[in-house]
C-alpha cells in the first residue's frame, strides 16, 4: 500500500503544470496608433489627408497566459464612423489577420469614404477568445481624419525690391537683399516650397494656415531670374506652380572710392566716388602697386600721427549692410594698425586692419561687438582685405586675398555719423594703431559684396616671365619666345628636331623613321649623366606666388637614383625642384626650408606616376600661392588630394631656373634622362584651366 502511495505522488510531480485561464488582449495604446504617417489625434489636431488613409495598431496579448512555446496571436477590429449629409451615423468596420503579439495591423480604408467630413475610428484585440477595451475607452482617445481632394490655389508673390518686368524691366541688383512674399486664396495652406533659379530651394511654414510667408534673397549674378512656388496643404496636396519674373543688374559701384593713385607729391586724394580725401603730412604719394591688378600706385603711411588720410565725412551706414576694402602692404606686424575705420564716439563704429595677437599678427575686421579674425599678414606682402557687416543676417565676415577667413561673428553695429578714416582709429583721447605701410584702392560698398565679387577685388592677373619651346637651338642656347633670357644648354644636352613630314616611311620605304617631337617641331634631350640647360637668373620669385610648367618623357622608369626634372637654385640648395622618385613611382615636389647648406629637403607634394616612358610623356606644373599659404603640383592639369600642402615660408631664391638638375651644395645632382619641352613660367596663380592649358604649345593668355 506503501509503495502504491509512493508511485502515485511520482506520477503527479511528473504532470505538467495546470496553464493559467486565458486573459484579454491589452487595450490598444493611442500612441500605438497612426493615421497614414500621422499620430492619431482628433479636435484641431484632426489629421488631413489627401486620400482614404491606411489606419495602423500596434496589438499585444499578454503573454503570462502561454503554455511553454506558444506564441500570443492576435488580430485587430477597427471600427470607423462619421455623420452623413442627412444627420444619419455611419460606419464601417474591418477585422484583420492574426498576426502575433506586438506587431502592426493595418486597415486600408474604403475609397468611398466622405470628404470634407470628420472621420472618426477606434480599434480593439481579439485573441479569439477575448477581446480588449477599445482604444478610446477609458484613458484612451478617438483618432479621427478629414479626407481633402481639393487641391489648394496656386499661390501669389510680390516683391517690393524686386518687381516683375512689367513694372521695372531691371531692378537694382546684385548683393542688394530682395523679400518675396508667398500666399494663396487657400485658408488651408501650411508651407510653401519654392526655388530661386540656381538655388536656393527650400520649404518654409506661415504663422497660421493660410498665411503669407516672406523670405529674403540675395542675387549672387546679374541676368534674368524667376522664383517658382508651390502652395502646400494641410493634407500635403499640392497647388500647380507659380513662377515670378525679375531681372537683376550688376552691383552697384562703391560709393567711395579712393583709387590712391595721385601723383607723387599729392596733399589730398581724388575720389572717384564720394568726396576727396585730404591727406596729412606723413603720407606720400606715388608709391608702387600691387602687381597684376588694375591698380596703378599707392600711398606710404609713415605710422606716425600725420600718416593718414580721411574725407571729414562718413562713408556709409555701418547699421545697414555695407563693405570696405583695399590693398595693403604692412611695413612691419608686430603692433595693431588700422587700415579704415569710420569714427563714432570716443571709438571707432568698425576698424579693418591688422591686429597683433598671441598666436601671431591676423588680418582683422571690427565692429557692432563682435571681431573677425583671420590671415597672416607678412611684412613687405601685399594682401587685399574685405569687410562685411550683412544687416540681413546680422554677421559681420572676413575676407583676406578673396577667400572668407575666421569664422563670421553676430554683429550689433550702432550708429558712427563721424568721418570715414584711412590709416587712423578713433579712440577715447584721440587717434590710435596708425598704419605703417602701404594702401591702394580704397573702396567702400552700400551692400553686400558678393563672393564672386570679393574674388575679383583681390585678383592678380598673372604675368608671363617666359616660354621656351626648346624648337631649337643657336650657340648652345634656345631662345625664349619673347626674346628674354634663353635657356643654355650643357653638355649633354641637346635639342632633338622632329620629322618635318617631307619624308614619310609610310609612304616612301627609303625613308629613314624619324620620331616625332614631344610638342611641336622639337624637344630638349638629355642623357642623365651631364645634360642640363638653365637660364641666366631666376625665372620666378620664388618668394611670391608662381607657376611654372613643363613637358617630361622619361627615357628610363627605373632609375639608379631620383631624377629632376625642374628647380631653381639658391645659394646652397634649391628653393623648389620637381622630380621622379623611382622607389615609390610618383612625382615629387621637394621645398626646403631654408636656402642653407645642408638644410633638410621636405616633400610638399607628391602625385602617382603614370607610364611616360613612350608617347606623349607628362603635362607637370607647380603653383605656389603666397596669398594661401599652399603650394601643388599638377600632373597633366589634374590635381591629386595628396599633390596639394600648406607651405607659409617660400623664401627669395637668385639662382637661375634649372632643367634637368638639382642642387647639392656646391655640386650638381639628379640629372634627368629622358626629354623636355615646353618650359613655362608666370608670375601669379594660374586658374585650373588655364594649367589644363600649359604645355600644349601656346602662350597662355591671363
Amino acid at each position: 500500500m506503501v509503495g502504491c502511495c509512493a508511485v502515485a505522488l511520482v506520477a503527479a510531480a511528473a504532470a505538467p503544470a495546470a496553464a493559467l485561464d486565458n486573459l484579454p488582449p491589452k487595450q490598444p495604446l493611442v500612441q500605438d496608433l497612426k493615421t497614414g504617417n500621422s499620430a492619431c489625434a482628433t479636435g484641431e489636431n484632426t489629421a488631413y489627408v489627401a486620400q482614404p488613409p491606411r489606419l495602423s495598431a500596434v496589438l499585444y496579448d499578454p503573454e503570462e497566459d502561454n503554455q511553454p512555446s506558444e506564441s500570443s496571436p492576435v488580430k485587430g477590429e477597427f471600427e470607423a464612423w462619421w455623420t452623413d449629409s442627412a444627420g444619419v451615423e455611419q460606419r464601417r468596420s474591418f477585422t484583420t489577420i492574426t498576426l502575433s503579439s506586438g506587431l502592426p495591423q493595418y486597415w486600408t480604408t474604403p475609397s468611398d469614404l466622405p470628404v470634407n467630413t470628420v472621420v472618426s475610428w477606434h480599434v480593439r484585440a481579439n485573441d479569439t477568445k477575448a477581446t480588449s477595451p477599445w482604444s478610446d475607452e477609458g484613458a484612451g482617445s478617438v483618432c479621427s481624419f478629414v479626407v481633402d481632394d481639393t487641391n489648394p490655389a496656386n499661390a501669389t508673390i510680390t516683391s517690393p525690391e524686386y518687381p516683375t518686368p512689367d513694372e521695372k524691366f531691371w531692378v537694382d541688383g546684385v548683393g542688394v537683399y530682395g523679400h518675396f512674399t508667398m500666399d494663396s486664396p487657400s485658408d488651408d495652406v501650411v508651407s510653401y516650397s519654392y526655388g530661386f533659379t540656381g538655388g536656393p530651394y527650400g520649404t518654409v511654414s506661415p504663422a497660421r494656415p493660410g498665411g503669407a510667408v516672406t523670405i529674403p534673397y540675395l542675387p549672387l549674378r546679374s541676368g534674368p531670374k524667376y522664383l517658382q512656388v508651390r502652395a502646400i496643404d494641410r493634407a500635403g496636396r499640392s497647388s500647380g506652380q507659380t513662377t515670378y519674373d525679375f531681372n537683376v543688374q550688376s552691383g552697384r559701384a562703391p560709393v567711395a572710392r579712393w583709387k590712391l593713385s595721385d601723383p607723387a607729391g599729392s596733399r589730398s586724394a581724388a575720389a572717384e566716388s564720394g568726396t576727396a580725401a585730404r591727406a596729412g603730412t606723413g603720407v606720400t604719394f606715388g608709391g608702387p602697386a600691387p602687381a597684376g591688378t588694375g591698380t596703378t600706385a599707392s600711398v606710404a603711411l609713415d605710422g606716425s600721427g600725420h600718416g593718414f588720410l580721411t574725407p571729414d565725412t562718413p562713408a556709409a551706414d555701418i547699421r545697414k549692410s555695407f563693405a570696405v576694402s583695399a590693398w595693403v602692404r604692412p611695413d612691419e606686424t608686430g603692433r595693431t594698425m588700422t587700415v579704415a575705420s569710420q569714427d563714432a564716439d570716443g571709438t571707432p563704429g568698425f576698424s579693418l586692419g591688422l591686429r597683433a595677437e598671441v598666436s601671431g599678427p591676423a588680418w582683422s575686421f571690427t565692429i557692432g561687438g563682435a571681431r573677425v579674425s583671420g590671415g597672416a599678414p607678412e611684412t613687405g606682402e601685399w594682401a587685399h582685405v574685405l569687410g562685411l557687416y550683412d544687416a540681413e543676417t546680422g554677421k559681420a565676415r572676413l575676407y583676406v586675398n578673396g577667400r572668407e577667413a575666421g569664422t563670421a561673428a553676430a554683429a550689433t553695429p550702432a550708429e558712427a555719423s563721424g568721418a570715414f578714416q584711412i590709416g587712423r582709429a578713433r579712440g577715447a583721447s584721440g587717434y590710435r594703431d596708425r598704419w605703417h605701410g602701404d594702401i591702394a584702392d580704397v573702396q567702400v560698398h552700400d551692400r553686400v559684396v558678393v563672393p564672386d565679387e570679393v574674388s575679383e577685388l583681390a585678383h592678380r592677373t598673372p604675368k608671363r616671365l617666359g616660354h621656351w619651346s626648346l624648337e631649337n637651338a643657336t650657340d648652345g642656347a634656345s631662345p625664349e619666345q619673347a626674346g628674354g633670357s634663353p635657356l643654355r644648354l650643357g653638355a649633354g644636352a641637346t635639342v632633338f628636331r622632329g620629322s618635318d613630314g617631307s619624308c614619310l616611311p609610310e609612304l616612301d620605304p627609303d625613308c629613314p623613321p624619324v620620331p616625332y617631337a614631344l610638342v611641336g617641331d622639337g624637344h630638349l634631350h638629355l642623357d642623365g649623366e651631364s645634360g642640363y640647360a638653365a637660364t641666366d637668373g631666376p625665372a620666378v620669385d620664388t618668394g611670391d606666388s608662381f607657376t611654372v610648367g613643363v613637358v617630361v618623357r622619361l627615357a628610363d622608369s627605373e632609375p639608379a637614383h631620383p631624377m629632376t626634372v625642374l628647380s631653381q637654385a639658391g645659394e646652397h640648395t634649391d628653393a623648389f625642384k620637381v622630380r621622379y622618385e623611382p622607389s615609390s613611382h610618383t612625382w615629387q615636389l621637394v621645398m626646403p626650408e631654408k636656402d642653407e647648406a645642408g638644410a633638410p629637403e621636405k616633400v610638399v607634394s607628391e602625385a602617382e606616376f603614370a607610364d611616360g616612358g613612350e608617347g606623349l610623356g607628362h603635362r607637370l606644373a607647380v603653383v605656389y600661392d603666397d596669398a594661401s599659404d599652399t603650394i601643388k603640383l599638377y600632373v597633366d592639369g589634374n590635381l591629386d588630394a595628396q599633390a596639394s600642402a600648406g607651405f607659409p615660408n617660400g623664401w627669395h631664391s637668385t639662382g637661375a631656373l634649372q632643367v634637368g638638375r638639382a642642387r647639392a651644395g656646391d655640386d650638381w645632382t639628379e640629372y634627368l634622362h629622358g626629354d623636355v619641352d615646353e618650359v613655362q613660367a608666370y608670375e601669379g596663380v594660374l586658374s585650373d584651366s588655364q594649367i589644363a592649358q600649359l604645355g600644349m604649345g601656346a602662350d597662355i593668355n591671363p
